[in-house]
């Protein structure tokens, strides 16, 4: 894979690679960091692509790899947005319930929902991007479900759901 080649791929993936940081990352600036990175990483690494077919899985394993590098770099630390996002949760009306639901899904259900349901992956390249087995994969996506529908029940008149 040539330069050209890989700033188109890049460019295709751009939005699936935001969506992926965000399930993970909560702020803009932090996903902005962990897409450049990854990039970045991406682009030194290219040697180590063995099947170009798989660039979108790749390239997706080092962006979650680089949004949990940045969470460890800044353990200690608290950003101003999550701070006011914790005092102000029940005032904030930037984003739909949908997407609150989502966000408060706990990580190993949230990241596997986003990259199935918002981005398109299959079960098994999801395994493969998590290292995880395709029941595990599945297991995890029925219980994303589930929480999910709890969650929403309320929200939209569904009792019956």
């Amino acid at each position: 894979m040539n330069r050209e080649q890989f700033t188109t791929e890049v460019l295709k993936a751009e939005k699936s690679l935001y969506h992926i940081a965000k399930s993970i990352l909560k702020n803009d600036e932090d996903c902005a960091d962990a897409m450049q990175n990854a990039i970045l990483s991406a682009y030194g690494k290219l040697h180590t692509l063995k099947n170009e077919a798989f660039f979108r899985t790749w390239i997706t394993r080092i962006l979650i790899n680089e949004s949990y590098q940045l969470i460890r770099g800044r353990k200690n630390q608290i950003s101003y947005e999550e701070y006011m996002d914790d005092r102000k949760a029940e005032d904030q009306t930037r984003y739909s319930e949908l997407y609150r639901a989502v966000q408060e899904l706990s990580e190993s259900y949230r990241i596997p929902f986003v990259l199935h349901y918002v981005e398109g992956y299959s079960v098994k390249e999801i395994g493969i991007i998590l290292k995880l087995t395709e029941s595990a994969v599945k297991v995890r996506l029925h219980r994303a479900r589930k929480l999910m529908k709890e969650r929403l029940k309320g929200e939209y008149g569904c009792e019956t759901c």
